[in-house]
């Protein structure tokens, strides 16, 4: 009968390793798409949040030329 041969320790290693790799391709990966994600909804998160103090800033400016005062929220309290 005949026997079957053995795979060389050599090769059983380098197998081990291959797969060892791709393992950790796979995991990065899906790291890297994660980051990916919360990169992009930050830039959205900032862009929303430049608009938003680009109107408040408007917003004060107008205030300001109105009655050419100091807004109240940047006047002393009375007590200083």
């Amino acid at each position: 009968m005949g026997r079957r041969r053995a795979r060389p320790q050599k090769e059983v290693m380098m197998q081990d390793n291959l797969l060892s790799l791709e393992e950790k391709i796979a995991y990065l990966t899906r790291i890297v798409d994660d980051l990916s994600e919360i990169v992009a909804k930050q830039a959205d998160q900032i862009d929303l949040l430049s608009r938003r103090v680009g109107l408040l800033m408007e917003r004060a400016a107008e205030g300001m030329a109105d009655n050419g005062t100091i807004p109240l929220t940047d006047q002393r309290p009375p007590h200083w």
